[in-house]
């Protein structure tokens, strides 16, 4: 199945690294006109040596204004990728305000205002669109000392069904793509340890974690014209995880 971006303008979130750095690669390669976002610099002076020709932004997602200004100054968007999360792991009896405010910052509250931003320039250009958002199984399955990570990607999950049964009528499709363990590198030093890896290739019935391209395969069919009549939908990358 052949996919092309050619005369699409794509913004990733998160494209410093791991998973976003992937898909932002990807959709270079599929003839996108790319905007890597991420807070970090160094990562993306990094990505533009691995692929010349990507854009950059750099900004704190948890600043909603810069972030506002950031993405509306990119002009019109075509794909978005809202993949930027981060996991502050605590006991749900230690959890503390600042943790929380964070997660949520970055895992939905910047969603939404990325989002938004992005929506309203194709709205007045009456061009349509394509949005995917990185879930997580640990939407629909409760992980220990993850109450906050899992709370927003529940919130996730259902913001991005509100917004495709808002946004269908513009010709904007909105989904979610919802990973188990992904071997990125930092995926591959946190689940090193058996012990804490085994329980939870356990659950999985196809035997292991996820690898990078395997999510990036599912969101670039999900932002394709392949997938033109899937909206709404949250798609589990996770080797049967949650069929069990």
């Amino acid at each position: 199945m052949e996919i092309q971006f050619t005369g699409k303008t794509a913004l990733v979130t998160g494209a410093g690294q791991g998973i976003g750095r992937a898909i932002a690669k990807r959709l270079f390669e599929h003839g996108a006109k790319v905007y890597a976002l991420s807070k970090t610099s160094e990562n993306l002076r990094k990505l533009q040596e691995e692929a010349p020709g990507i854009l950059t932004v750099i900004v704190d997602l948890e600043d909603w204004e810069a972030t506002q200004k950031a993405v509306k100054d990119l002009g019109h968007i075509d794909l978005l990728v809202n993949n930027a999360g981060v996991a502050i792991l605590e006991s749900f009896l230690d959890i503390k305000s600042e943790s929380f405010d964070k997660v949520f910052n970055v895992n939905l509250k910047a969603v939404v205002n990325v989002s938004q931003t992005v929506v309203k320039q194709m709205i007045a250009d009456k061009t349509g669109g394509s949005i995917v958002n990185v879930s997580s199984q640990a939407s629909q399955a409760a992980l220990r000392d993850h109450a906050i990570y899992c709370s927003t990607k529940s919130a996730l999950d259902m913001l991005s069904k509100v917004m495709a049964l808002e946004l269908g009528q513009h010709k904007i499709r909105v989904n979610c793509v919802n990973p188990t363990v992904v071997l990125t590198e930092m995926g591959k030093l946190g689940w090193s340890d058996p012990l804490k890896s085994g329980p939870m290739l356990a659950g999985i019935p196809l035997g292991r974690f996820a690898e990078v391209e395997e999510i990036v395969d599912a969101v670039v069919f999900l932002l394709s014209d392949r997938a033109s009549m899937i909206h709404g939908t949250t798609l589990p990358v996770d080797g049967g995880f949650l069929a069990c």
